[in-house]
């Protein structure tokens, strides 16, 4: 049973889709390490017809990658270079943003801040070594909360030097749309309420690019589950009923193995985690997965279902696995420079006024301009500004940001991974190593990390409308 805005029913009337991952086309592939040639892919971005909703409903006309949703899933190994041609069909410009790979700044997809658009009926082709092994995902940053909205992302996953020790590497690619009765998208894009709200969550989740009604596994197996939240702006609280996955790795940094907090996995928009999920069911048994972020919009988003085959081995005394680490700086905390950075602005968020290019600006003038959010009390337009900071590169820095608002954010920074080290106050348990920081409303939360990534690097709110309307702006390595 799923849910539309608090209303149950049933999942086949649930616009939920299906469409397969695509194949990557693969165009050379030379030997493993830093100075092999480059693997090579290409990506075309155009539209195409996905049954997004299934039998009886008509196809949706989605944007995307290889002309499946969620694109063409990229895999490399540690170490590695990377080379993708991006095509672009599209009628309007378009970028790809490599989320959560520490990409050299030209290489980021940023339109007009690290590249010029990449125009209609034109091509780019990045290139880039993969320095830590882990789950991350690519999409548009071009005009994003339409771009994603409409389909263009995927997974991009580099794998461990070393084998882990599971039976199955699985991915889940969680989206999100708004659908109307015939299956098409709404066309409601970038609209002021859910640009001054939680953004534009949609009426249909997908695993995948469709209904997984069932996911089947055997007894006795030891699983490796990468979730991505591809969502423009809807929370992940997912819940495995009769299960306890213990997570691995958060926003593809390996972390200490736990269970997470009241068996709830969260992810915000592009957070990403990976799971070790033991199987430890009978024969034919089924348990569900539950999505249970949001207050009474509870749903089922897929059941796990045990086949009939013998058990493949006793996991009752299985240890977890812990993940070798990546080849990141650690921050000298107690020589670090600090900074702070204040959330203010959308609806009960109080913002009277805000700078806008330059400027001080009244609320009806940001309004105007689409403008509801705002960064040290800076509403950003585009993607080109003065820096929020500039940083010394090689230094150590502690950054707090304080959430001001009404209103959950996912704080993403460019170019880095960060440990978060507190919230509210209280230090972290585990001191996880991520790229995007979901902060609750009113909420602090301290980062720290070494800028060792020269560049301007964007710094912003993943939830893609409050991004658009003003929740971004750039931190300077120099």
């Amino acid at each position: 049973m799923s849910s539309i805005y608090g209303m149950a029913v049933d999942r086949r009337k649930f616009l939920l889709g299906s469409a397969s991952l695509a194949s990557v086309t693969m165009l050379t592939q030379g030997a493993r390490g830093a100075s092999a040639p480059a693997k090579e892919f290409t990506l075309v971005a155009a539209s195409a017809q996905a049954p997004l909703v299934g039998s009886p409903h008509s196809d949706t006309n989605v944007w995307c990658y290889g002309g499946r949703v969620p694109g063409p899933e990229i895999r490399a190994r540690r170490g590695e270079r990377i080379r993708v041609r991006v095509e672009n069909r599209l009628p309007e410009e378009t970028t790809v943003h490599w989320h959560g790979v520490r990409v050299p700044n030209a290489m980021d997809g940023v339109p007009h801040l690290t590249q010029k658009p990449i125009a209609s009926s034109e091509a780019f082709v990045y290139e880039f070594d993969c320095p830590d092994a882990g789950t991350f995902w690519y999409h548009p940053h071009q005009r994003s909360f339409e771009q994603v909205g409409r389909g263009l992302y995927g997974a991009l996953i580099v794998e461990e030097p070393e084998t882990v020790a599971v039976d199955r590497d699985v991915t889940w690619v969680l989206g999100d749309w708004r659908l109307l009765k015939d299956a098409s998208i709404s066309d409601d894009f970038g609209n002021m309420m859910d640009v001054s709200h939680n953004g534009r969550v949609g009426n249909t989740v997908t695993v995948n690019g469709r209904v997984q009604e069932t996911f089947y596994a055997r007894s006795g197996e030891r699983l490796r589950l990468r979730l991505i939240n591809a969502a423009n702006a809807r929370i992940f609280g997912l819940e495995f009923e009769g299960h306890k996955p213990q997570v691995i790795a958060l926003d593809g940094q390996p972390v200490e193995p736990h269970e997470p907090a009241n068996h709830r996995v969260v992810l915000g928009p592009a957070m990403r985690a990976d799971l070790l999920l033991d199987m430890k069911g009978g024969r034919g048994q089924r348990f569900r997965v539950l999505d249970t972020f949001y207050r009474s919009l509870e749903y089922r988003l897929l059941d796990l279902v045990y086949t009939d085959e013998p058990p493949l081995r006793d996991l009752a005394n299985a240890k977890p696995i812990q993940l070798s680490n990546n080849p990141l700086a650690e921050p000298d905390l107690k020589n670090s420079e600090r900074h702070e950075m204040t959330l203010g602005g959308g609806m009960m968020g109080g913002m009277m006024s805000a700078m806008m290019n330059g400027k001080q600006a009244d609320m009806r003038t940001l309004m105007h301009n689409g403008l509801v959010w705002a960064i040290n009390g800076i509403a950003a337009t585009g993607h080109i500004h003065e820096p929020l900071l500039t940083l010394q590169r090689n230094r150590s820095y502690v950054i707090e940001i304080s959430n001001g608002t009404a209103w959950h954010h996912p704080m993403h920074l460019h170019g880095h991974s960060f440990r978060v080290i507190t919230r509210n106050g209280e230090a972290t348990r585990y001191r996880e190593w991520q790229d995007t920081v979901l902060l609750n409303p009113r909420e602090r939360a301290e980062i720290a990390f070494v800028a060792d990534n020269p560049g301007d690097w964007m710094f912003h709110c993943h939830i893609l409308e409050h991004q658009a309307g003003g929740m971004m702006g750039v931190i300077r390595v120099a």
